[in-house]
């Protein structure tokens, strides 16, 4: 695969506050990737530096093998977390507009304006004026406008994040699409669309790279098996299962090489083991269980997701 951005040494300082602190990451070209962090952890400033909209303290941008110069917003369609529009214009007048700004003619800018409005589902709200649109329709002429001049890299800030579920439907669906078509990298907080959309991640803490790679080797690399148990709120089936936790934490600190469970942690009253031998420690649960007597509301066997290893990274 060809490198679309090299990001060398990024910093960025904001007076005596270091919000990006020396990261370096490649995307490589036909790839979708997800950045990922909590709020304050430096995505937002790492996209603006991206994008060209925020001047880097220190460090390099390489695009195409060419040092970023300015000359890298050619190449970049971007969509902010809270796009602004002129509510008086029309969908359609907005993106030939934007097309424009991005040096394409009259004739180019409309035709594929109307192309994207199709494309974005807005054909039919084209004429009608953007201070009526919802905000899944402000998110997809978002998009149009961000892609009206054929970028090599789409960049988005939480693009989701302000939808209701069928917005966010709607915009997923054509990110599924476009992933196809471009590079893709967007920031977000909903760990299950980048597992689902993304080839790579790129996990931010304080400003600093915790874990980035492909999702599939990451995946294959940190999953766990864990086995989750949930019994009915009785007194005595909740008291049974804290002194069961507390039990197998014992037995994890007095010899951990020896003992099945891994991690073994009870929050709102469902109880989470991260396990070595996933059949053995499912059927020595099963036969506590069944010595105990205790009534069990749900036992489901799987393994740890990106979501649990994005908060052990961010809260180690």
């Amino acid at each position: 695969m060809t490198a679309l951005i090299q990001v060398k040494g990024l910093t960025k300082s904001f007076g005596t506050v270091q919000a990006v602190t020396g990261i370096d990451f490649t995307i490589e070209e036909g790839h979708c990737v997800a950045l990922l962090g909590p709020n304050g952890a430096g995505k937002t400033t790492t996209i603006r530096m991206i994008t060209g909209l925020l001047k880097q303290t220190s460090g390099q941008m390489i695009f195409h093998g060419a040092e970023a110069d300015g000359n890298q917003r050619q190449l970049i369609g971007y969509l902010p977390q809270s796009p602004a529009f002129y509510n008086w214009m029309t969908g359609l007048e907005y993106v030939i507009y934007a097309g424009r700004l991005c040096g394409m003619t009259a004739v180019d800018a409309k035709k594929k304006a109307k192309e994207l409005m199709e494309r974005v589902g807005l054909s039919h709200a084209a004429k009608r004026k953007i201070g009526g649109y919802s905000g899944g329709m402000k998110q997809r002429l978002g998009l149009a406008q961000a892609l009206v001049h054929s970028p090599k890299l789409l960049v988005m800030d939480e693009p989701v994040s302000a939808l209701d579920p069928l917005g966010r439907r709607e915009v997923l669906g054509l990110l599924r699409e476009l992933k196809q078509e471009t590079t893709v990298l967007f920031s977000t907080h909903v760990l299950h669309d980048a597992e689902e959309l993304c080839d790579d991640v790129i996990i931010i803490r304080d400003g600093g790279i915790a874990l980035q790679g492909a999702i599939s080797s990451i995946r294959e690399e940190h999953r766990k098996p864990i086995i989750e148990l949930q019994l009915e709120e009785d007194d005595q089936s909740q008291r049974w299962l804290s002194s069961y936790i507390a039990q197998m934490q014992a037995a994890m600190q007095r010899n951990a090489e020896s003992s099945l469970i891994m991690e073994a942690v009870l929050n709102d009253n469902i109880a989470r083991f991260t396990v070595k031998e996933i059949e053995a420690a499912r059927q020595s649960l099963l036969e506590d269980l069944t010595r105990e007597r205790v009534k069990v509301r749900r036992l489901e066997v799987g393994y740890t997701s990106l979501e649990d290893l994005f908060m052990k990274v961010v809260t180690a």
